[in-house]
């Protein structure tokens, strides 16, 4: 069975198990940033998916904590996750067919058959493991995961394409597998993304202020013209757009924004900054 070891353990997230529990907890607990307090939450609603940051967790790892808390209480037993292929390695749109994800909190397995059929449906995705050989962008929602969850599969995929005819492939193809598997109530989908890159803060701000009101609304098409018009450096807006879709067909009818911050409103050095997002499709 395929291995896919940790590319980023001892970088972006402690190596040592305990280390990185108490880092994630103290994610949970951070009461600037993250939702101060402890999983499990008390939410009893519909929650079709998450869009999550993925830098070192110093930086994002609070405002993270928000839309897994929010999920802590949901009986999800698959995670889909999207994010952008940030070394551009391998085909355009892939996925992972079988194997397992290691952490230093254990390893997750690869959901075959839900891969299979999204698969299946989708006109641009192809399975290729090196694609995700060295990209951070899922390995690091996987420990919040494995804290809130004890059993879980996923179905990862990282995108170099992020086009809005790509969204609107996969994000149908996800949806129409998950509904034909009947699995929709116990499926979560994850897009992994953070903001504007390296802009000064109040710049950042103001950018992703207005891209984030049109993820709220779930309008696909609004979300790439603010992109264009703003030139917003969000480097997985492909995988966020990827989402809308696929909640948006499953039922979810807008997006809530739980937390927004810079690193620069955590660090201090708001000179150029990186903004992290935390938002649910209900």
């Amino acid at each position: 069975m395929t291995k896919r070891a940790p590319a980023v353990a001892g970088m972006f997230y402690p190596d040592n198990p305990r280390e990185l529990r108490g880092l994630v907890d103290e994610s949970f607990r951070n009461q600037r940033f993250g939702p101060g307090r402890a999983p499990p939450s008390a939410n009893k609603r519909r929650i079709y998916g998450i869009v999550s940051p993925h830098a070192g967790y110093v930086y994002s790892g609070a405002v993270a904590a928000n839309g897994f808390y929010e999920v802590s209480s949901i009986n999800f037993q698959d995670v889909i996750m999207v994010g952008p292929n940030h070394y551009g390695i391998g085909s355009w749109v892939a996925a992972m067919k079988e194997g397992e994800w290691e952490t230093p909190l254990g390893e997750v397995k690869v959901n075959s058959e839900l891969a299979e059929g999204i698969a299946a449906r989708s006109s641009t995705l192809d399975f290729d493991n090196f694609a995700h050989s060295r990209d951070h962008c899922l390995e690091v929602q996987l420990p919040f995961l494995q804290y809130i969850k004890q059993d879980f599969r996923i179905v990862p995929i990282v995108l170099v394409s992020q086009r809005s005819e790509t969204a609107y492939d996969l994000g149908n193809a996800i949806s129409e597998t998950i509904v034909e598997k009947r699995v929709a109530d116990s499926t979560l989908l994850i897009a992994s993304s953070d903001f504007t890159h390296y802009e000064p803060n109040n710049e950042a701000h103001r950018k992703d202020a207005e891209l984030i009101k049109a993820i709220l609304a779930l309008d696909v098409n609004k979300f790439y013209a603010v992109l264009e018009r703003l030139d917003v450096s969000a480097c997985g807006y492909g995988a966020i757009a990827t989402m809308m879709v696929a909640a948006k067909n499953l039922g979810a009818t807008r997006g809530e924004l739980l937390k927004y911050a810079t690193s620069g409103d955590i660090t201090g050095d708001t000179s150029a900054v990186v903004g992290y997002s935390s938002i649910v499709f209900i």
